[in-house]
């Protein structure tokens, strides 16, 4: 990125409201058109499946109900009509209409791609971070964030926060504090790249390598609910949140190094963009 491009970055992350959520209108919506054309020709074909596999329908989220899968036409006509609202959501046009279309575009398609056997868990900060800003474009009216600037930065945080948050907990919940042995992870880790390599598919070489030396699993186990369980400090602002947002980056990595499973929306940084940019929980204490 150029030094122009850094500094006007910078301006609007330090600016006003309505600055700091326009920057996180595209960013997130930017992802997601990206996300979906990248996605497009999986999408496409996974709607075939509606003819030639429909016992695997196993339908998640807002398809919970829905006894059948949706036509093949139906799926490959909201695909582009998605990215076309999403473009529009994205130059902010209409964005009371396009915004909250969006969102539900991008919130059906990936529940649409779940209900077939496997569910997935990599879009849900995405999607919640859209339907954040379909809220405030209604709320708004198009009229410039004015009256939700400053919230919907803070809830698409907050939101960031009680994911990680939830997270530790179903750690705990699962494995009692005795998580931090690291024999859980291990476990966890084996059984993944073991399935991997029996299907076929891309398994990580490094975490074949760590499932020999249980004892780094250890310090692995213990920094993951770490991350997790200090998720609240990032509301703070400051030192704190640069910290921690550093700290769930490379947490992160440490999944797609040891167990080959890619967060894109995590990795490439802009989930956690509104925990960098909203006002801190300190009013007092200036943000940095």
């Amino acid at each position: 990125m150029s030094r122009p491009s850094v500094a006007a970055v910078r301006r609007l992350a330090t600016g006003d409201d309505a600055a700091r959520l326009a920057l996180l209108r595209v960013l997130v919506t930017g992802y997601a058109v990206g996300y979906l054309l990248i996605r497009a020709p999986h999408l496409w074909d996974l709607a075939a499946l509606a003819d030639d596999a429909p016992g695997r329908w196993s339908p998640v989220g807002p398809f919970t109900f829905v006894a059948e899968p949706w036509p093949p036409s139906a799926v490959r006509a909201l695909v582009p009509l998605t990215i076309v609202v999403g473009l529009s959501a994205l130059l902010g046009r209409a964005w009371s209409i396009t915004a909250p279309a969006a969102a539900v575009g991008v919130l059906l398609l990936t529940s649409y791609a779940s209900s077939w056997g496997q569910v997935f868990h990599t879009e849900n900060l995405l999607v919640l971070h859209l339907l954040v800003l379909a809220a405030a474009a209604v709320v708004d009216g198009g009229t410039g964030a004015r009256r939700t600037g400053e919230l919907a930065p803070r809830a698409m945080a907050v939101v960031v926060v009680v994911a990680y948050v939830l997270a530790g907990w179903a750690k705990l919940r699962a494995s009692g504090w005795g998580w931090v042995s690291g024999d859980a992870l291990l476990h966890h880790v084996a059984h993944d790249n073991l399935r991997k390599v029996l299907v076929g598919d891309w398994y990580s070489p490094i975490g074949a390598w760590a499932v020999g030396h249980p004892w780094v699993f250890r310090p692995m186990a213990a920094l993951s609910l770490v991350v997790e369980l200090a998720a609240p400090l990032a509301l703070l602002g400051g030192r704190l949140r640069r910290a921690w947002v550093a700290g769930a980056w490379l947490f992160h990595l440490g999944v797609l190094a040891i167990m080959a499973i890619l967060f894109p929306y995590q990795l490439t940084g802009v989930a956690f963009a509104a925990v960098l940019v909203a006002r801190p929980l300190r009013p007092d204490r200036p943000s940095r």
